[in-house]
């Protein structure tokens, strides 16, 4: 294996915690349309069952990177590894909503220390010329792992019938979270095949080893020369003492503080995980049914991947703050178009569909038959009232199929352009800014309390998603995410920089006013 294919070997094996939270991401949208009837889960229970990862990965992604700077990178991703597989079969097994959602914080850990490490891995392992494409493999295997959940819970809910001992509505959402013990458990095994990083080596005074395999990795010159650039700017990093956390906030660090901050806020508030955790539920409702939305998401995941391979080709060729400003306004608009074909959508169930329902108690929603609703809010609480939470959830992608009248087409390419958009720049994008802002000294604790944050706002949208869709509904929603994607657009413009073909190094010193005495 020659040093490039070695490189994208490694960095595809780091990266694959990404590919189990893109599974975990996206199965969950599958597993809550069966799940939450089964518990009679509340709006504000499922939204804590869906969000309890990213509340798990906030503190999990705070601590990780120190950690790893204490015990390393390849120790801690092994860790990691194992608490997706316990998790996988905790989740499989839940007998109650509480045992559910214990089980998706054990993944939350895991998965927020995996997104963590991984760019710092990747970053420290790669050169300048390949950073860039090496780090977005991590949002290649996230969307990779969308796909895979997407299209998992296609099949599972294809072939799930009342009459399956071995697929049906009591069991079918337990195979969905438990098929991810296998990714897992490829994942562990596959991390005993890579370097422990040379800068991480380098800090820890076992210079030969670092050397090797950089040599290994890159080649003799190359990694000669990856070696000497090591030397000159690490040495008085071998000793230093353990970081506070207030050496962040030091005025010379205080511009890229602000820059990574704004980021990674970015990227979540504007809806992208409510987007995907919940794609089934926001796909039912446009009315093209239950079977239409999970193939729907199959069809999101495909753009995703195909997205993130445009980041990967263009990040190193055009550089991070063009993707970032394009995909940020392609994000403002899609929301906006989503926003404006809700609000043009009507809800009308006539007798004749009524009488077609076959699950019990539908002849409760003959007082309905032919009244006109405006909006979703009213509609969906109008269905609640004649049925019952319960029957309503079990049956909401039937209902808003007969009732809605909508152009699903343009939600659809609103939702499919915000997918797009995202895939190429905040997502990849974010995760390698962040990995190049940061000298060695202050990386792994920047990152870890920027993801915090970063985690902080993604689980905090998706907790209010669904309450957001009862109450303020879907255009007030969507609307909400474009306005706010706007906003950042033109915050990213004023303070964005460029760190497209730069060494770390040389990156501390264009970023960090007297760099030198940071160290």
């Amino acid at each position: 294996m020659n040093q490039k294919a070695y490189l994208i070997f490694i960095s595809f094996i780091v990266a694959l915690g990404g590919f189990l939270f893109g599974f975990d991401a996206g199965i969950i949208s599958g597993v809550m349309s069966y799940a939450g009837p089964a518990f009679n889960l509340t709006e504000i229970q499922a939204g804590w069952v869906v969000s309890a990862p990213s509340f798990a990965a906030m503190f999990s992604m705070l601590f990780s990177g120190r950690l790893s700077d204490y015990f390393g990178r390849k120790k801690l991703l092994l860790f990691v590894a194992l608490l997706y597989a316990i998790s996988a079969v905790l989740s499989a097994v839940a007998s109650s909503y509480e045992l559910l959602y214990i089980a998706r914080i054990i993944g939350g850990i895991a998965f927020g220390a995996a997104l963590v490490l991984a760019p710092i891995y990747i970053a420290e392992i790669s050169t300048p010329e390949n950073r860039g494409k090496l780090v977005s493999i991590q949002q290649l295997n996230i969307v990779f792992g969308f796909f895979a959940a997407f299209l998992s819970n296609y099949f599972f809910n294809k072939y799930n019938t009342s009459e399956s001992t071995f697929l049906n509505d009591a069991n079918v959402w337990r195979w969905m979270l438990g098929v991810e013990l296998v990714p897992a458990l490829c994942y562990f095994i596959l991390l005993f095949f890579i370097p422990k990083s040379p800068r991480w080596l380098y800090v820890k005074g076992r210079v030969a080893a670092a050397k090797n395999i950089l040599v290994k990795v890159h080649g003799p010159e190359n990694g000669l020369k990856e070696m000497n650039l090591m030397e000159a700017h690490l040495a008085d990093n071998k000793n230093s003492s353990p970081l506070k956390i207030k050496e962040i906030l030091k005025p010379s660090l205080r511009f890229i503080l602000v820059v990574g901050l704004f980021v990674g806020v970015l990227q979540q508030i504007t809806g992208i995980n409510a987007v995907y955790f919940y794609a089934t539920s926001i796909f039912k409702q446009t009315g093209i049914g239950t079977d239409a939305a999970f193939s729907s998401g199959v069809l999101l995941s495909t753009i995703s991947v195909i997205f993130t391979f445009v980041a990967i080709y263009l990040i190193d060729r055009m550089g991070r703050r063009p993707l970032l400003l394009v995909g940020t306004a392609g994000i403002a608009m899609s929301l906006l178009l989503c926003a404006y074909g809700f609000h043009e959508a009507s809800y009308k169930l006539s007798s004749e569909k009524i009488s077609q329902f076959n699950f019990s108690n539908s002849e409760k929603l003959l007082p309905l038959a032919d009244k006109e609703f405006t909006n979703d809010v009213a509609f969906k609480k109008a269905l609640k009232t004649a049925l019952g939470n319960q029957t309503y959830r079990k049956n909401d992608g039937a209902l808003l199929a007969a009732a809605t009248r909508i152009d699903a087409h343009l939600v659809l390419l609103g939702i499919l352009g915000f997918i797009a958009c995202f895939a190429f720049s905040l997502g990849p994008v974010m995760w390698v800014l962040l990995s190049e802002l940061y000298p060695i000294k202050y990386r792994g604790l920047a990152i870890g309390i920027i993801a915090f944050v970063n985690s902080l706002i993604s689980s905090l949208v998706q907790l209010v998603f669904p309450w957001e869709l009862s109450n303020i509904g879907n255009a007030g929603t969507f609307f909400i995410f474009g306005v706010i994607a706007l906003v950042g657009f033109f915050v990213l413009l004023k303070i964005l920089p460029e760190t497209k073909g730069k060494s770390l190094e040389a990156l501390e010193m264009d970023l960090i006013p007297n760099a030198k005495s940071l160290e």
